[in-house]
């Protein structure tokens, strides 16, 4: 591959109608070859007989089984908190909302 030269990012530049200074391109330039640097040491890697994947971890679940279990006593939770109204959580209102 050729090396990207910063008339070739002012090319793509103007393409994406984008207006770069002249301080811009220079470090696009460098950043955008860097890029392309790494992607071609990625193409050295053998990669015979790896399967394409969609993601690098297994898609299998880690939570725990859904199981009922007995509740929490109503009373002795409302009992813990810092302000009950009509057997529930008392709240601070939300700005805006209508009562």
């Amino acid at each position: 591959m050729s090396a990207l030269t910063p008339e070739d990012v002012a090319h793509v530049a103007v393409l994406a109608r984008l207006e770069l200074t002249d301080a811009e391109l220079g470090r696009y330039t460098s950043q955008l070859r860097a890029v392309l640097e790494h992607a071609e040491d990625l193409a050295t890697f053998d990669l015979e007989g790896v399967g394409a994947t969609a993601h690098p971890f297994s898609d299998r679940t880690v939570v725990r089984d859904d199981v009922a279990e007995p509740c929490l006593d109503r009373d002795e939770v409302l009992a813990q908190a810092p302000a009950v109204e009509d057997h529930r959580f008392r709240v601070p209102r939300i700005i805006g909302e209508a009562p």
